[in-house]
């Protein structure tokens, strides 16, 4: 069945059919009948049919006809799922695969930061992402990029100014500016920072503000801000909520935070919780979920069942906004998922905008051209390009954790000669290096990186947040020119490489950023990579976004980009 088209909500025509079809005076267009559907108002599991008038539920609780009726017996709807925050680059998808990927799994809502293409290629990047969001069949919502570039510690090929951002002000599936990492430049008055947060007082502004405290974040939530995605722990979590900070709990493929979080959430502060993802790579959402992931894990780590759902539906949308979903209601926007069972968020259909989500729903969506497919402007590598100058072996590490994108800053002997600082691969510590690509400049920042596991060969990725230049892990010189010199080939991506080969890669030629395949397809590949990693001897669930987090000089506590070592702590940069 083709898709309805939108109705006009400021139509009297489509409100007297709204009328029409609550009071059972003509056929619903869509009924979902003899269901049950969980109230998250009330928490009770309810009977009844749902009646639907083109993308509004106008009818709850009582008996319905429809032109097109679904049998819900023996399931349980809820309200469409929200992410709260999310980078759909991250998922190595376009925004049109991403729709394609979650939205068959319950998630009708995304509010996205386009924040890692717009480091790339600045305002086009935010005109592509609201493009994009013009076409998906979920609602996906644009947040305006704050911090472009992410700080003056890296190089970025972009710049996006207060001016920058308003020009996209106004737009439809606009919402607000995105997560504000800068926290000094909040707390220090940065007149550029302070430019960006007055624009846009009257928009939801995300927060960025891990392990942010006491009078620090009175003066941060002071600015308008609203919410943080970046708490991992229970203490962190519980003052951030008694300030009246939204608690962003979020599940992604490196940072995992909500079994640290679960208590957190309980029928007292369900209303100022929500979840989002973030980063979350196709194979853990084929593996996995999306957001039905996240429902299922806090549900079994002892959250209240109904407080869950109402996080992820009503509570997100009233942090954002979105007065009109979130709920089982009339008037709601009729996106809801019929669930086989309620404990394990067991999805068995969805309906988005009051349309059965099929494969057809998707195949009416308006093509949306790639752009950033010349953004690997990075000259070619050689092995001595990778030489770590020092003073003597001992000098700082960085520690990975499996799992984290909070690293540890180490201090370590390592062996040294003629000058030069190397690896010791027999202790887990290998070399990292981060080039940048964007053609502004030639620069290489240095280091050594613990916890990779690796034996021998490299890793390179054109994905390195926040300002995506390339970053390469080795226990070999010869091996990292190899991966690097094979991504530029590429165009961006990953690459594994050993003994002077290429054993394994994933081309991202958007932005370096993204596949211009099919999401299952991009699973596919990554699958295969995975297993040449492992081979190599890497642990690590996800090597190449924990490789890619390496360079994120706002997450304590010691990080790498191209101009060198980054002490978070101190927010400058030291001697490798």
């Amino acid at each position: 069945m083709a898709p309805r088209p939108a109705p006009d909500h400021k139509n009297p025509a489509f409100l007297g059919r709204c009328v029409d079809q609550a009071m059972a005076r003509s056929r619903a267009d869509l009924v979902i009948k003899n269901t049950r559907f969980l109230n998250v108002v009330t928490g009770e599991v309810a009977e009844g049919d749902i009646a639907v008038c083109g993308d509004r539920i106008v009818g709850t609780y009582e008996s319905y006809d429809g032109a097109e009726e679904i049998d819900g017996r023996d399931l349980v709807c809820v309200p469409g799922f929200i992410d709260t925050h999310v980078h759909c680059e991250s998922t190595l998808v376009s925004p049109m695969e991403f729709d394609r990927c979650v939205l068959p799994r319950g998630t009708t809502t995304a509010i996205c930061d386009p924040h890692e293409m717009c480091n790339v290629l600045g305002g086009t990047g935010l005109d592509y992402f609201t493009r994009a969001a013009e076409g998906t069949a979920l609602d996906l919502r644009v947040q305006m990029s704050s911090c472009v570039p992410a700080t003056h510690l890296e190089t970025s090929a972009a710049t996006l100014s207060a001016a920058d951002l308003l020009a996209f002000h106004g737009h439809p599936k606009a919402l607000g500016l995105a997560e504000f990492m800068n926290v000094p430049g909040v707390l220090n008055k940065d007149p550029g920072v302070m430019e960006k947060l007055a624009a846009f007082q009257d928009g939801v502004i995300d927060g960025h503000s891990p392990l942010v405290s006491g009078r620090d974040l009175n003066a941060y939530l002071s600015c308008g801000i609203r919410n943080c995605h970046e708490t991992t722990t229970l203490p962190e979590a519980m003052e951030k909520l008694r300030k009246g900070m939204q608690l962003l709990i979020r599940e992604g493929t490196v940072s995992k935070d909500v079994d640290a979080l679960t208590p957190a959430l309980t029928a007292e502060t369900s209303a100022f919780c929500g979840f989002c993802t973030d980063d979350r790579n196709p194979l853990d959402i084929h593996e996995e979920g999306h957001l039905d992931h996240v429902i299922r894990r806090a549900i079994a780590g002892g959250a209240p069942l109904a407080h869950v759902y109402r996080a992820a539906t009503w509570s997100a949308a009233q942090g954002f906004g979105l007065a009109d979903r979130g709920l089982i209601a009339p008037g709601r926007r009729a996106d809801i998922v019929l669930l086989n069972d309620l404990a394990t968020c067991d999805v068995h259909s969805v309906i988005s905008a009051g349309r059965r989500v099929t494969p057809e729903l998707f195949e009416d969506r308006p093509a949306v051209a790639p752009v950033g497919l010349d953004s690997m402007k990075l000259p070619p590598v050689r092995a001595e390009d990778f030489a770590v100058p020092a003073n003597g072996p001992s000098g700082p590490v960085i520690g990975v954790g499996a799992g984290k994108i909070v690293t540890e800053h180490l201090t370590m002997d390592l062996p040294y000669k003629a000058g030069l600082r190397h690896p010791d691969v027999a202790r887990d510590v290998l070399k990292v290096c981060v080039l940048a690509r964007h053609g502004i400049n030639r620069n290489i920042g240095r280091g050594f990186v613990k916890g990779f596991g690796l034996r021998e060969g490299a890793l390179a990725s054109s994905v390195g947040h926040d300002s995506h230049n390339v970053c390469v892990v080795g226990a070999s010189d010869d091996d990292m020119a190899v991966a690097v010199n094979r991504l530029r080939q590429l165009g961006g991506g990953f690459v594994a490489a050993r003994d002077g080969k290429v054993l394994g890669e994933l081309a991202l030629p958007m932005a370096g950023l993204m596949s211009l395949k099919r999401f299952e397809d991009v699973r596919e590949d990554l699958i295969a990579l995975r297993d040449v990693v492992r081979a190599m001897g890497c642990g690590l669930p996800e090597p190449f976004l924990q490789l890619a987090f390496l360079p994120l000089p706002v997450i304590p506590h010691l990080k790498i980009t191209d101009m060198g070592l980054v002490d978070v702590d101190r927010f400058e940069l030291i001697a490798a």
